[in-house]
């Protein structure tokens, strides 16, 4: 008896798969949510539709290839699976990817802080940037130094929660103002008809970067409770997907109804609310959105600061388990040392980054094509490959699973390449 209400009490518990699934999904519901409907506008429901529901389906694929690997290779990071698989060359190169990505990421989510800061106090860029500053100290540095990632399950529940109230926002917006004057039944569906190759592209570039929680995939699956299952995270992997392209759908369908098509959008949706900002109930979504960006900002901190843990490790000639990386100073171990001296460091940076560039879309679609479409689908299928062709005797360039990973490699190959220009284009200008 006491053993099953031990069990219902601790079914949210740290490693159990709901959980697990809430704090993969809101790795990925925070910043990408905000611009979807600017692409949408562009480009129309139909065809961002049809790239949500195909970036669903290759993220499941993409988080089942990482788990594979980490479980096989008993390694929980991006780097140690690299340098176990290839060369400590590709560990470094991919985890500075990586980092790269999550570096953007959680420069987004202050941008979306300084956003809503100047909608909710009108106020000049000096005093924004102040904000920023005060916030990435005083509530970004304590949340990165959690030791697991598990550790925001509780506050990942209630940020979804808060998306879900910006939905409802939006529709009390468009039941409010009508359907925006711009919007036909085409327009709505297939867009103005203005958009060009780069347009199209840069609409796969944020679906990429709407379902970018690849980073996170190897320590979640050590946290798993029960032992790493490939079985476990792909459950999770469902799951977590599924609540994303529902809130997705959800905002974009609605926004794009409500504000309008092509230039009618502007960079994200608390722009877009601008108008309504003295409604009572728009200014509680909208501090709603801040708290949900700012509770996710550790999620995107850890992989940073795994990286550069590696790279001390590396230096100091350590391996991943190396008792010589567990020297005590001051009461905690020199790796622990490194890992909060890594992560204040790294928030350091994001606050850099966020108070010098203010545009959320040009931010996320550069982010989404160069570094996410490595990650998501370009690392994952060369570890299934190098996996297997460990195994000489029964490995075969023939066999299903090699030719899917190589499919796979050749699709993430595309979208890095051409991605990545049509990210560069509109910020250059051309």
């Amino acid at each position: 008896m006491q053993s099953t209400k031990f069990q219902r009490q601790s079914s949210f518990r740290r490693g159990g798969v709901i959980p697990t699934a809430i704090c993969l999904s809101k790795a990925t519901i925070s910043v990408g949510v905000l611009s979807m409907s600017v692409h949408a506008a562009e480009v129309g429901a139909l065809y961002q539709l049809a790239c949500l529901m195909l970036g669903g389906v290759l993220t499941v694929l993409s988080i089942r290839m990482i788990s594979v690997a980490s479980i096989e290779t008993k390694k929980w990071s991006f780097e140690d699976v690299c340098e176990e698989l290839f060369h400590p060359v590709m560990a470094i190169v991919t985890g500075f990817m990586n980092a790269c990505v999550c570096l953007g990421s959680a420069a987004g989510y202050l941008i979306v802080c300084g956003q809503v800061f100047v909608v909710v106090f009108p106020t000049d860029d000096a005093t924004r940037n102040l904000f920023v500053v005060s916030v990435g100290i005083f509530v970004c540095c304590p949340m990165a130094l959690a030791r697991h990632v598990g550790f925001t399950r509780h506050l990942a529940a209630m940020t979804v929660g808060a998306l879900i109230l910006l939905v409802i926002v939006v529709a009390w917006y468009m039941g409010e103002h009508r359907i925006d004057e711009s919007v036909t039944t085409e327009s709505f569906l297939l867009g103005p008809g203005e958009a060009t190759f780069v347009a199209y592209m840069n609409s796969i570039n944020n679906m990429i970067f709407a379902y970018n929680n690849q980073f996170n995939v190897p320590q979640l699956t050590r946290e798993l409770t029960h032992e790493p299952s490939r079985d476990g995270m792909t459950k999770v992997a469902i799951l977590s997907t599924s609540v994303t392209f529902l809130l997705y759908a959800l905002v974009f369908l609605l926004s794009v109804l409500a504000f309008g098509v092509a230039e009618n959008q502007k960079d994200s949706l608390i722009l877009d609310l601008m108008p309504v900002r003295e409604e009572i109930h728009v200014r509680i979504s909208l501090m709603a959105v801040m708290f949900s960006v700012l509770t996710c900002f550790q999620l995107h901190i850890y992989p940073i600061q795994q990286f550069l843990a590696y790279l001390v490790r590396k230096a100091r000639g350590c391996s991943s388990d190396d008792e010589k990386a567990d020297v005590v100073y001051f009461g905690r171990s020199l790796t622990r040392w490194y890992d909060i001296f890594c992560a204040l460091g790294s928030v350091c940076l994001v606050v850099l980054i966020a108070v010098v560039i203010t545009s959320l879309r040009a931010m996320l679609d550069f982010i989404g094509a160069f570094g996410a479409a490595y990650i998501s689908f370009m690392v994952p299928p060369m570890w299934i490959i190098a996996l297997r062709r460990k195994d000489e005797k029964n490995f075969s360039w023939f066999s299903r699973e090699i030719l899917f990973s190589v499919s796979f490699l050749a699709l993430g190959l595309f979208l890095f390449v051409f991605g990545t220009y049509s990210a560069i284009l509109p910020i250059l200008g051309l």
